[in-house]
């Protein structure tokens, strides 16, 4: 036994070119839980007969154990035997009875498919395993390819016979102690978890839209105003970065004449304000133009500051980034980029609308999808700006349009903004959704003067005649807006809001002019129309198409993985495998779970892939129409299908080290990548979308995180590493309050 049974591949007659592959697998339903099933044998692969060095085999069951190994090229036959011993000891250990086995040429001979018997507790008790040994002679690319997989799932389908759309009715059984149960008492609020901290919660949609830049650096903050959004570095900018830890004696201020401020190469005049920016050095002084507003310019110095720099690229052009995405995307963007005039490159969604009819939250969700599809994409809010230029305690009479002083103010608020939003496309940015009321012709005009030439401008006007939406929003206007924070008598801010909202509607115009979208009793889902005039191209295509099918109808949206699977068990990625049995009893949770929650809410509906273990992991779920998307499949890792994340580094440590290196882009081979996952998964989110009714989306690890990703608002080089857990619900619940997360642990 000791002698080496294996013989150099070059003196094999008629071989086939390849490595000998070995699949073995061992079944005992009396299993001894501290002795471990190892192979040893002649071949160094399996220890060359030292015990010590016997290949563990791995818990496939509770009564299954599997070891899948290749010999090197040069052994095509290899002698072996099984031995029980720990895991981490090689006392004691108990060699199989019997002669060792022999594997020739691919071929095992017949004897020696016979059951292992081992004889333990001092050869009283004897064990028995049922064997399972596959052996063939695959090429290394076979190997690294599904090959494997399908080797070793040559189990025929267990959901063959299931159709792809299926309207369950509510079974006789619905009190079995398996099946879903009306009366089953289950405390959800017991299996709740914490949320990550980066999760989305309830939070006023203004405060997260862009943080103004021309504002910030002035220092000039509102503490009713949370700062949220992308934050800006204004080194990359032509201002200049105030220091904060100085106190505001340390700043000397004065009044220049405007008549010596003249423009000079790079600099470009805002019409709206009647000053020039950025400020160049005039007579030996320096400093920064803060102050854009009406009357004399201010320029405010530090006491230590020398010379004040700016970046000269700023307001001059800069090559476009290519976004970040795969298919479609990044075919329109080539398009757009190679053919297409320059302001067609950068699109201003200018928002139109009386206040309370959802024009932030629409900004909100299409900025939100835009950014998930890989558009560089900001929100810019003007009520946000106004709050940190002028504070918070504007009265109603501010908003009045026979108000010269109010309406100047906020004419030029609008174009603090709206001169962010350029220099920031300028910059390399995309689509500026630009969210105001703009409700007047004049208005509207400033900001088509101030784009002409640098964005292509679209107007996308919301309506909603709707009495109890528009009171609702109201009410949630009032307690969640920081114009109303120090508003401690909620009545008496509903009647400043409501005058408020007279004012706008005394000299509100609709849009009639350039290109528009007008969204008009949409918000709640039923009903309603979206009327369109000169809208072309790609992207205004996909956000009308977008628009069309959102609402803001409150209902939750369940994410969960499927319940663990044999891969899962082996640490094997792709496949098709089906549920261990620990994924078989969340199967049967996850139905409990569902039939509680979602017991009043009998259009619910159950998404899964078309994959076994979602299938069945939804299974035992009644009641609810169940749907098979081919969308909703894990990523697709082509050759390394059915391989562990060892063996990758093992076998292909170039892909391995790609795939650390920047996983959202890396495509495996014959694979898919994470972008590709984003761009199948668009129909799934305007479906969701559009959806009405509460949905369980049972899928995929990275199904999910891209999912998750959109609704939580994450950025795109986060989606890989984003934790979606096995056993563990992820509730969305999507509404006029933007979208909060809950998350419930069924098992651990």
């Amino acid at each position: 036994m000791g002698t080496s049974a294996s013989k150099n591949s070059d003196s094999s007659h008629g071989r086939r070119d390849g490595q000998l592959y070995v699949s073995l697998k061992m079944e005992n339903f009396n299993i001894r839980g501290d002795l471990i099933p190892h192979v040893y044998g002649s071949a160094p692969v399996t220890g060359s007969w030292d015990s010590a060095k016997a290949l563990s085999m791995a818990r496939e069951s509770a009564s299954t154990w599997e070891l899948s190994f290749v010999v090197p090229p040069n052994h095509e036959t290899l002698d072996f035997k099984f031995l029980l011993k720990p895991k981490y000891s090689n006392v004691p250990c108990v060699v199989e009875e019997g002669p060792s086995r022999l594997l020739t040429g691919g071929m095992l001979q017949e004897e020696d498919a016979r059951s292992a018997l081992f004889k333990v507790g001092g050869y009283e008790e004897v064990l028995e395993y049922k064997l399972f040994i596959k052996v063939d002679i695959v090429s290394p690319f076979d190997l690294a390819a599904s090959w494997r997989a399908y080797q070793e799932n040559l189990e025929p389908s267990r959901v063959r016979g299931i159709p792809d759309v299926s309207i369950n009715v509510a079974p006789d059984n619905m009190g079995s102690e398996n099946g879903p149960a009306s009366t089953l008492e289950l405390d959800l609020e017991h299996y709740v978890v914490p949320a990550p901290s980066s999760s989305v919660g309830v939070v006023y949609a203004a405060n997260l839209t862009e943080t103004p830049r021309s504002l910030v650096n002035t220092g000039i903050s509102s503490k009713n105003d949370a700062s949220s959004g992308s934050s800006y570095d204004s080194s990359k900018a032509g201002v200049f970065s105030l220091d904060h830890s100085n106190s505001q004696k340390d700043m000397d201020s004065m009044v220049l004449d405007p008549t010596k401020l003249l423009p000079a190469p790079g600099m470009v005049e805002s019409k709206s304000v009647g000053t020039f920016s950025p400020l160049l050095k005039e007579d030996g002084q320096k400093g920064l133009l803060v102050d854009r507003g009406v009357g004399s310019p201010r320029l405010v110095k530090s006491a230590s500051a020398g010379a004040v720099t700016f970046d000269p690229k700023l307001g001059s052009e800069t090559k476009k980034a290519m976004p970040a995405a795969a298919g479609a995307v990044a075919a329109a963007a080539v398009a757009d980029q190679m053919l297409g005039p320059k302001e067609d490159s950068r699109l201003a969604i200018v928002l139109v609308g009386l206040p309370a009819r959802g024009k932030t939250f629409t900004a909100a969700k299409l900025t939100r999808y835009l950014r998930w599809l890989g558009h560089e994409t900001k929100h810019f809010n003007v009520g946000k700006y106004r709050r940190l230029k002028l504070g918070t305690n504007q009265s109603a009479d501010f908003f009045r349009g026979d108000n010269p002083e109010g309406l100047e103010a906020r004419n030029e608020v609008a174009a603090l903004a709206m001169d962010d939003m350029i220099a920031w496309m300028q910059e390399g940015g995309q689509v500026g959704i630009f969210d105001a009321t703009n409700s007047t012709r004049n208005r509207r005009n400033m900001l088509m003067k101030m784009a002409e030439g640098k964005c292509k401008i679209i107007f996308l006007e919301t309506i909603c005649n709707d009495k109890h939406i528009i009171e609702r929003n109201i009410r949630l206007k009032i307690q969640q807006s920081p114009d109303y924070a120090e508003e401690l008598d909620f009545e008496s801010g509903m009647r400043d809001f409501k005058e408020r909202l007279a004012n706008y509607e005394k000299v509100y115009e609709p849009v009639e002019e350039g290109s528009y979208v007008k969204m008009i009793d949409m918000v709640s889902g039923q009903g309603g129309q979206i009327q369109v005039n000169n809208i072309s191209g790609y992207l205004p295509g996909r956000i009308v198409f977008f628009l069309v099918n959102t609402h803001l109808t409150p209902r939750p949206i369940l994410l969960t993985r499927h319940g663990e699977s044999r891969d899962n068990v082996r640490g094997r990625i792709g496949g098709d495998a089906v549920l261990s049995e620990a994924g078989e009893l969340y199967a049967k949770k996850l139905a409990n779970f569902v039939e509680k929650r979602l017991k009043s809410e009998r259009t619910a509906s159950i998404w899964t892939s078309t994959l076994q273990r979602t299938i069945l992991t939804a299974s035992p779920i009644v009641g609810f129409p169940k749907i098979q998307w081919r969308a909703l499949e894990e990523i697709n890792v082509g050759v390394c299908d059915g391989m562990t994340c060892e063996e990758i580094k093992k076998n292909m440590p170039d892909e391995y080290v790609s795939r650390k290196k920047d996983k959202l882009r890396y495509r495996y081979p014959r694979g898919e990548s994470y972008l590709d996952v984003i761009q199948r998964l668009e129909p799934v989110i305007i479906e969701l979308e559009r959806q009405r009714a509460p949905v369980v989306v049972i899928s995929h690890q990275a199904v999910l995180r891209a999912l998750y990703a959109y609704f939580a608002d994450r950025p795109l080089k986060e989606i890989p590493d984003i934790e979606v857990p096995l056993h563990t619900i992820i509730e969305i619940q999507m509404g006029v309050t933007g979208v909060q997360e809950k998350r419930y642990k069924l098992m651990d």
